[in-house]
């Protein structure tokens, strides 16, 4: 994998866990790093959810792909959250 590669997976990681982590109430006491670590895992696990159902290509902006990672996203940020405050 490329450098352009790497950066291109913590930005897209950064930019779906923290709409997932928007989407949830409340404040979230997940670090920065591990929220990137969920974005990224949500985005490619949506992206591969999204070709399965045959949604993942269309003319414009890929939305029900999108909201898939974002769900996926904001039950990874949940789970780590729930997972964090039992471990503290």
């Amino acid at each position: 994998m490329e450098i352009s590669g790497i950066l291109s997976a913590l930005v897209i990681g950064f930019v779906i866990g923290l709409l997932g982590r928007l989407v949830l109430p409340g404040r979230q006491h997940v670090p920065l790093w591990l929220m990137i670590l969920v974005g990224i895992a949500a985005a490619l696990a949506g992206t591969a959810i999204a070709r399965a159902l045959h949604v993942s290509v269309t003319s414009g902006i890929d939305w029900i792909e999108w909201l898939i990672q974002i769900a996926l996203a904001a039950i990874g940020v949940a789970a780590v959250d729930r997972a964090k405050a039992r471990h503290d």
